[in-house]
């Protein structure tokens, strides 16, 4: 199912600056960065500060001085032509340098991301000469016939336990995805970090209600909930299951009328399958 309403990309913003905060003070993140008066914007810009700092996080291993990142949300395609889109915003950020040559090519690293591998671009780059290689869970490294050193970000391959936050980018989330990332959120308490993770939970919520709605039945999670995520967005999920639950209820007192049921029978009825006291199943008579 696509979510194209939710604002993906300021949640994958947020997501890399919380996987490379042991290194935030040594980058300098720069998103929806213009290479000139046109619209062309790199998703994420990050700059590394310091040459000599070892980046801890693995996606940040590839990182030299100028690293472009190019962000598909699910449901967008990552082929040979994105591809070489992302290397084109990279040459040409290259190219914009202060002087000729005032950007190296060996200090420009590109990084694709995205949920779910692209088969069909790996295929064809192997194809077409290049390495690939896969030094950790969903990093690729491609190396070859292109003109920056390059990696491939599967996010959905990452190890959830050290990659909670891009994990976390997904549709497809289970329960159990869903309790560790708020179990992540009970851990922070800067007030960056925090307001950075719920750019996150925000997409994260959005994109998989069926499992909130589940999480929001469990009285211990709800509370962790309520904790946590901003209280007007529980508000409106439970005012619109409240709506969803009233319409089915009425349309069932409705049906059962047609059928010349008793409004005694019809309030056995709903009591039994809505689960509802005598007093709220009045309600609806």
């Amino acid at each position: 199912m696509e979510h194209t309403s939710l604002q993906w990309h300021p949640a994958f913003v947020a997501a890399m600056n919380l996987e490379l905060k042991a290194n935030r003070a040594d980058l300098d993140f720069q998103k929806e960065y213009n290479l000139n008066t046109k619209p062309l914007e790199i998703d994420l810009l990050v700059i590394r500060k310091h040459p000599q700092v070892q980046i801890e996080n693995e996606i940040g291993r590839i990182f030299r001085g100028h690293n472009i990142m190019e962000y598909k949300s699910p449901g967008d395609s990552l082929d040979i032509d994105v591809f070489y889109k992302a290397q084109a915003y990279a040459a040409l950020y290259k190219s914009y340098g202060a002087t000729v040559d005032g950007i190296s090519a060996e200090d420009v690293t590109v990084t694709l991301l995205r949920e779910s591998k692209p088969a069909g671009l790996l295929r064809y780059l192997k194809e077409h000469g290049c390495k690939v290689s896969n030094p950790w869970p969903g990093i690729y490294y491609i190396k070859g016939t292109v003109l920056f050193l390059t990696q491939l970000v599967v996010t959905g391959e990452l190890d959830r336990s050290t990659h909670i936050w891009l994990a976390s980018l997904s549709a497809d989330l289970s329960r159990q995805d869903m309790t560790g990332l708020l179990g992540q959120l009970k851990l922070l308490n800067d007030k960056q970090d925090l307001e950075l993770a719920d750019s996150v939970l925000k997409v994260s919520i959005g994109a998989n209600r069926q499992v909130v709605k589940e999480l929001m039945g469990d009285e211990h999670m709800y509370e962790a909930l309520m904790e946590i995520m901003e209280p007007q967005l529980l508000i409106r999920e439970k005012a619109a299951e409240k709506r969803g639950l009233e319409i089915g209820i009425l349309g069932t007192v409705a049906a059962r009328r047609e059928f010349g049921q008793t409004d005694d029978e019809i309030k056995t009825a709903i009591m039994k399958t809505y689960k509802l006291s005598e007093d709220e199943a009045g309600e609806y008579l």
